[in-house]
C-alpha cells in the first residue's frame, strides 16, 4: 500500500516535534510519530493546534522505553488502572490497550493528567504478530508492518494515513474530524479501501464519505 501524499523537507520539522524526535533518536527500538502531529507530517504543515505529541511503541519493548525514559514522570494507562489515575508507572508490564502520558520535570505530580498539566508525550502502546501490525485485536484488523509505519516528509518515522484514521475513527473528536477532512484527500485508492474495510467492521459515520 503505497503513501502518495509528499511534504516538506525534514528541516521544516516542528520544534515540538523536532525536540521529541531528538528524544526518540537512542531509543534502541522501533517507534513511530502518531496521532495529530503524524497527520501534519504526512500534508508537510501544522494544521492546527495540538495538546501533546503521540508516538507509536510495540508492546514487547515497553521495558525498553521505560528505561529509555528515566527521569521522566510516567503515568501509565491500561485495563488494571482506573483512567484517573495519578499512580507514576514503575515498569510494570501494560496490558493493551494501553498508553503512557509523561513529562520531563522534578515538579510533583499534578492531580488531573492532561496536557494543560504539562503530560506533552503521549504514547500509545502497539502489537504485531509476525509480518502484520494489529490495529485491533477484537476485529482481527491488520496491516502489514512495512505498510504500517514509513518515513514521512519530515525525515521521521510515521504511521501511515489509513492506520492514524482508522484509531481516530474509533471515538472521534471534533480535531479527529478534522484531521480527517484533512487527510483523506491524500489517501490512495488502496488505502481508502483497506480503511473503509477497516471501520465497516465496526459501524462508523465515516463510511459514506470513504465511499464517494
Amino acid at each position: 500500500m503505497s503513501t502518495s501524499v509528499s511534504n516538506q523537507p525534514a528541516n521544516n520539522v516542528p520544534e515540538p516535534v523536532a525536540r521529541v524526535a531528538e528524544l526518540m533518536s537512542t531509543y534502541g527500538a522501533q517507534w513511530s510519530l502518531c496521532g495529530g502531529w503524524a497527520v501534519d507530517a504526512w500534508l508537510g504543515r501544522q494544521t492546527r493546534e495540538h495538546g501533546d505529541i503521540d508516538v507509536s511503541v510495540f508492546v514487547e519493548d515497553q521495558r525498553a522505553l521505560f528505561e529509555h525514559l528515566g527521569g521522566w514522570q510516567l503515568i501509565a494507562h491500561d485495563r488494571h488502572v482506573q483512567g484517573d489515575t495519578t499512580e507514576p508507572w514503575n515498569g510494570r508490564p501494560l496490558a493493551r490497550p494501553a498508553h503512557i502520558h509523561g513529562r520531563f520535570s522534578n515538579a510533583s505530580l499534578p492531580e488531573r493528567l492532561d496536557a494543560a498539566a504539562g503530560f506533552d508525550l503521549d504514547i500509545q502502546i502497539d502489537a504485531s504478530s509476525g509480518d502484520d501490525f494489529i490495529a485491533s485485536r477484537k476485529h482481527n484488523i491488520t496491516l502489514p508492518l512495512g505498510e504500517c509505519t514509513q518515513q514521512s516528509g519530515w525525515g521521521l518515522p510515521t504511521l501511515t494515513p489509513p492506520l492514524l484514521l482508522f484509531y481516530k475513527a474509533k471515538l472521534p473528536r471534533s480535531h479527529d474530524e478534522q484531521d480527517f477532512r484533512a487527510l483523506l484527500p491524500h489517501l490512495t485508492d488502496e488505502q481508502r479501501g483497506w480503511l473503509r474495510n477497516a471501520i465497516s467492521l465496526v459501524g462508523h459515520p465515516w463510511l459514506a464519505q470513504l465511499s464517494l
